[in-house]
């Protein structure tokens, strides 16, 4: 389905004000647009590449501003969704020097959630600005050796809740669990509904979702190699309270059953990896899943990727294939699928790179800037993909 001419239309003000007023002005723009795109009853499913969605439109005045921001941030702008770890907190200033109230400050704060399964940390941004509807909520699982800081500065998701409105929840591992800081995606206790790690985040959500008025339909959850391992775990068992999944370096769940065979399937051996935790497919749980991986990567191997989107491959689904390229990047296929049963699913090969996150920032590790900006498109398919209903 092609955008309309006011859709257009409002985009293009979106990005004058971007330029002109700022990005303040340019979200709320790009905020009332998607309003009243979603009123008029538009398609959630793009028809085709060349008709973009709304989101897709989105994503691209995001990298502009981005870019823009960039000179702010190296000279300490208190705008950076992102800052130095000296400088990470609440943002108390209004652009205009005053005091800002309490619905004008962004918050990055820790905390610590409690349930039968166990305890652990996390970090949760809160995007400055009164929001007249519920936000959504996108849980950010880090990968190994990382924490909640690392992986909000290296992929810059705060500065995308910042533009388009929403909370990021970042569990944090901690080195008595895992020495490494892994999530457990690899033990039976930790690949059940109501058991383990599994429980302890998505009671994290649900606790967000109650103290922050979250839009239920809207709560997705994502993560890099351990944490993509563990958000497959995750739309699996809890399909009733995750929309979609974004899976950047992992593998699927149930790929292992212990540490042997863990190791085994990240280097894509067959057959070591069969779980004893009774996973399903991942496409009886009919959630959308986007999926990234490097085909050079040496840590996951990438046919990790293949076996994450091949349930939902069927003689009658429609499936498209694209190669392009990054300007001065890597080049990079995707695939969508589209089920018999409406469920959307993106694979994005990226040639050349390893075991990092695509498109992210060098403020983080395991990232590489050379795109595509795998943060921007798991967003723009997140906002197209809510729980029906």
């Amino acid at each position: 389905m092609k955008m309309n001419d006011a859709f257009l239309a409002s985009m293009r003000e979106a990005m004058h004000l971007l330029q002109t007023a700022g990005p303040l002005e340019a979200t709320e723009a790009i905020q009332r647009a998607l309003r009243e795109q979603a009123s008029m009853g538009a398609a959630v499913a793009p028809a085709s590449p060349s008709a973009p969605m709304p989101a897709q439109v989105v994503e691209r005045l995001l990298t502009d501003a981005r870019a823009q921001a960039r000179p702010a941030d190296v000279a300490g702008s208190a705008a950076n969704a992102a800052p130095p770890a000296s400088a990470r907190g609440t943002h108390s200033l209004r652009p205009d020097g005053k005091q800002a109230s309490p619905q004008d400050v962004s918050h990055f704060s820790q905390r610590t959630f409690v349930n039968r399964a166990g305890s652990r940390a996390y970090k949760l941004y809160v995007p400055a600005g009164r929001r007249a509807e519920p936000m959504p909520l996108v849980v950010m699982l880090h990968g190994c050796t990382q924490d909640a800081d690392d992986f909000a500065a290296g992929t810059q998701m705060n500065a995308l809740a910042d533009m388009l409105g929403f909370v990021v929840l970042y569990p944090i591992q901690a080195t008595g669990d895992n020495p490494s800081k892994c999530w457990n995606w690899f033990r039976p206790g930790d690949q059940q509904a109501g058991k383990g790690e599994p429980s302890i985040i998505a009671g994290m959500a649900r606790e967000v979702i109650a103290s922050h008025g979250i839009d239920a339909r809207r709560v997705y959850v994502a993560g890099l190699s351990a944490g993509g391992a563990m958000a497959a775990v995750l739309i699996q068992r809890y399909p009733e309270l995750f929309a979609a999944a974004g899976v950047h370096s992992g593998l699927p769940a149930g790929s292992a059953h212990d540490l042997p065979s863990a190791l085994g399937a990240m280097k894509g051996g067959k057959g070591l990896g069969r779980s004893r935790s009774g996973a399903v497919p991942p496409a009886s749980t009919g959630r959308p899943i986007i999926v990234f991986h490097g085909d050079a990567d040496h840590t996951v191997h990438p046919s990790n990727g293949d076996r994450l989107v091949a349930p939902f491959k069927s003689e009658h689904a429609r499936q498209q294939t694209e190669r392009r390229n990054v300007s001065g990047g890597h080049d990079y296929t995707q695939h969508r699928i589209t089920t018999p049963a409406g469920v959307n699913v993106e694979y994005w090969i990226v040639h050349g790179a390893g075991h990092a996150w695509a498109g992210g920032s060098p403020q983080g590790s395991y990232t590489d800037p050379k795109g595509p900006d795998a943060s921007a498109e798991m967003l723009r398919f997140f906002l197209a993909n809510p729980l029906p209903g």
